[in-house]
């Protein structure tokens, strides 16, 4: 406490305090552009095979296949009544989206009343329905299979009773299953 020993450029590092301010600086940058570049590459939906819409009402989805001709239907959930053994209460609907595998999906998704948000957790999707404006999201499917999402956006009181179910089966079923639709 009593030392007069100063230095007064060891004091006044103003050079070194630049150059650990602007350095880390410029690392977050460099790291930064590729990750976007990146994330709106991934988010960008390239050759889709199939446009599915996707309409949220209070308290039902509707989905239209706008690649073939009236393939369109309501999907609203299942009451407790109708369900049978190895059924998911409150995400059992009676009509599944159903998707070919291994294909890209591309959904246009929008609501007609108020805001909804299309959610479906295995599949990694959840894009917001919003009345007005179309929004965009690609998916593929892997494997056959079942998927549930519910909408996740508290567009009301009954917002937890709209489920969703994605059903995903091979090409050769799926044109069937369209086939039989439009029939």
């Amino acid at each position: 406490m009593l030392n007069k020993h100063v230095n007064r450029y060891i004091m006044e590092a103003q050079t070194i305090e630049t150059v650990w301010t602007i350095l880390p600086a410029l690392i977050l940058l460099v790291l930064a552009l590729p990750s976007l570049r990146i994330l709106y590459i991934t988010d960008e939906v390239s050759q889709p095979s199939i446009t599915v819409k996707t309409i949220g009402h209070q308290w039902y989805w509707s989905y239209e296949y706008t690649d073939f001709m009236n393939v369109e239907m309501d999907s609203y959930m299942l009451p407790t009544s109708d369900l049978l053994p190895g059924d998911y209460r409150l995400l059992e609907v009676d009509n599944r989206m159903v998707v070919p595998m291994q294909l890209e999906i591309r959904m246009l998704i929008t609501a007609a009343d108020v805001i909804h948000s299309w959610t479906v957790p295995a599949l990694g999707v959840k894009v917001d329905a919003v009345p007005g404006r179309l929004n965009q999201i690609g998916f593929t499917t892997t494997q056959p299979g079942i998927f549930y999402g519910q909408c996740s956006e508290i567009c009301g009181a009954n917002h937890s009773f709209m489920p969703i179910a994605v059903e995903s089966i091979n090409t050769k079923s799926f044109m069937k299953w369209v086939s039989n639709f439009t029939q």
